[in-house]
């Protein structure tokens, strides 16, 4: 039985973005019972804007200045998100991830705590983007077919919408000192190891379609090959 969800985002100026990124984890999270505690963590890597001021009302927040990798600022919120749940089991705690430059749907927060409610050790969902890829139709269309290709094969994981019981984050080592892919990462060895993992199409995301992404080899990175017809 989960009782308690963790929220945990990495942002690096992401001041634009953050308030309406934490205005819809809130109202997100208001849909779950009121007996889950719930709390949010923001990890501000290395920021030069004031990603970490305008995110101080709606989220605990994390300030880095370690050149830290991607996974590792993922592991740095998981861990202080846990050290204020300490009250829970770790297989009552759901660590909700996702990006600052994305928006959650309302819906969220509970698909993903319904999945973990019947047993489920990890989820992924859809990341739509806010808006059409740059580059044109044929950029639009070339990112369809490979999303398509993707979740007829085994599903798309993405970072910024992953769900996972922190008993089984913990025991296949969280995301690790990944720089990119860490995502990816995490979720297969989660399914070597023998855990229950899901697609859950209701727990959307909306991510940017920005070309100048914060995460080398990331969603950018694929949107920049996209757009230059590759």
């Amino acid at each position: 039985m989960i009782t308690a969800v963790a929220v945990v985002l990495p942002a690096r100026d992401e001041a634009p973005s953050i308030p309406g990124c934490l205005h819809a984890i809130r109202r997100s999270l208001r849909r779950l019972p009121v007996s889950v505690e719930r709390t949010v963590v923001l990890v501000a890597d290395r920021c030069t804007d004031d990603t970490a001021d305008r995110a101080r009302s709606s989220a605990e927040v994390v300030v880095s200045h370690a050149p830290l990798t991607i996974g590792e600022l993922r592991d740095l919120g998981c861990r202080t998100a846990l050290s204020r749940l300490t009250g829970h089991r770790a297989s009552e705690v759901l660590l909700l991830n996702t990006d600052a430059d994305s928006e959650v749907d309302q819906h969220w927060a509970a698909r993903h705590l319904a999945r973990a409610q019947h047993g489920g050790h990890a989820t992924t969902g859809p990341a739509h983007l806010i808006g059409p890829p740059p580059g044109g139709p044929g950029a639009a269309a070339r990112y369809r077919k490979l999303v398509e290709t993707a979740d007829r094969e085994a599903g798309n994981v993405y970072g910024a919408n992953l769900a996972v019981r922190a008993d089984a984050y913990t025991a296949v080592g969280g995301f690790g000192r990944i720089a990119t892919g860490e995502d990816h990462s995490l979720w297969r060895r989660l399914e070597n190891a023998g855990y229950r993992l899901a697609q859950e199409p209701g727990a959307l995301v909306r991510t940017s379609a920005r070309l100048d992404g914060r995460a080398p080899g990331g969603l950018s990175a694929l949107l920049r090959t996209l757009a230059s017809g590759r």
